[in-house]
């Protein structure tokens, strides 16, 4: 599924106060930021991406091509406050992008608006049609899944440095997105909990097909193995993905799953262990390579001491990708996956 979006962008916040419900915005300026002219808020309160502040308006001199919905909250309902903001800007001929549930292209006065201006709407949460049922055989090339103990905690971030510094070691590496902001910072992708359940496992065979044997598919994880809500689409991940390798994405400071307080992070060792167990059934090979820790919420002097103390526990890399880089885990994995003429 590839996704066409017209560049540069507006980020629109809206309301959203929360930064782990911003991870759209927050990822398109961290990896795209050069196109990306400034954000829309409608309240102080409002996560702050880093980005000048701008109206649709302000946004259009500055020559803004696309309004993207910054945000990906529990449910993927836009809220109702952005309504006229989205409206205002189709009025204006500026396309809209949203990775929400809910579909611009289902909403009659949204579309009509966008029919009169001429402006795209572009739903990215849109699987393709035809996605066949996972066959579970495995197949030529190398995969590595980044799994996560929470949500929106690194995984994608971890699967983006990896698979750029891959390519920089000379190494053939695929990003392959999963979620609404890896589709839009990538390109193309397919939306994985947007797919029937039935059809998990084959979207993601069809995300990372046959490959020459030294080439690398990196796969943006979902949800978390043992998530109240969110383990089946990162069971159907697993499955589908059938990985050689897999990184186990963590925060430093996160206790309990965002949005479930009843429930507590489960243990790293804990998610290598499951993730192992149910991995083997399609591969048996299948090991973890490392561990990604968002350190984000540390002092800074104290990160490298904490990722240090997690590569001594589990005989592993540690790396932040965003925090020292992802070297130390390209090595291992070099080390552990010798290339072969």
């Amino acid at each position: 599924m590839t996704v066409m979006l017209s560049k540069p962008y507006l980020i629109f916040v809206g309301e959203e106060t929360n930064p782990v419900y911003a991870k759209t915005g927050a990822g398109l300026v961290q990896w795209d930021r050069e196109n990306c002219v400034g954000q829309l808020r409608l309240t102080e309160d409002a996560v702050d991406l880093g980005v000048p502040e701008c109206s649709v308006e302000e946004a259009l001199k500055q020559g803004a091509k696309t309004l993207v919905l910054g945000i990906a909250v529990v449910g993927g309902r836009i809220p109702t406050a952005m309504m006229s903001v989205i409206e205002d800007a189709l009025s204006r001929g500026l396309d809209v992008a949203s990775g929400m549930h809910d579909r611009l292209g289902d909403m009659p006065a949204v579309r009509e608006l966008a029919q009169r201006s001429g402006a795209k709407l572009i739903d990215v949460r849109v699987p393709p049609a035809d996605i066949p049922i996972a066959r579970g055989v495995k197949r030529a090339g190398k995969r590595l899944l980044t799994v996560g103990t929470d949500c929106a905690l690194g995984k994608k971030y971890t699967a983006l440095a990896l698979a750029a510094a891959m390519r920089d070691r000379g190494m053939d590496a695929t990003f392959r997105a999963t979620g609404q902001t890896g589709i839009l910072i990538a390109g193309s992708g397919i939306p994985i909990d947007a797919v029937v359940s039935d059809f998990v496992a084959g979207a993601a065979e069809t995300l990372s097909p046959d490959a020459a044997e030294n080439h690398w598919d990196i796969v943006e994880g979902q949800g978390g193995i043992v998530h109240p809500a969110y383990a089946a689409v990162c069971m159907g991940l697993l499955m589908g993905t059938q990985p050689d390798a897999f990184v186990v994405c963590t925060d430093a400071t996160r206790s309990h799953i965002v949005g479930w307080p009843d429930f507590p992070v489960p243990s790293i060792q804990r998610v290598i262990d499951i993730t192992i167990s149910l991995g083997q059934t399609v591969n048996p090979d299948i090991r973890c390579v490392g561990i990604s820790a968002n350190t984000s919420s540390l002092p800074a002097d104290q990160r490298a001491t904490y990722r240090q103390k997690l590569s001594d526990d589990f005989g592993l890399p540690c790396v932040d990708p965003l925090d020292g880089g992802v070297e130390a885990l390209v090595d291992f994995i070099a080390g552990e996956f010798p290339h072969e003429a």
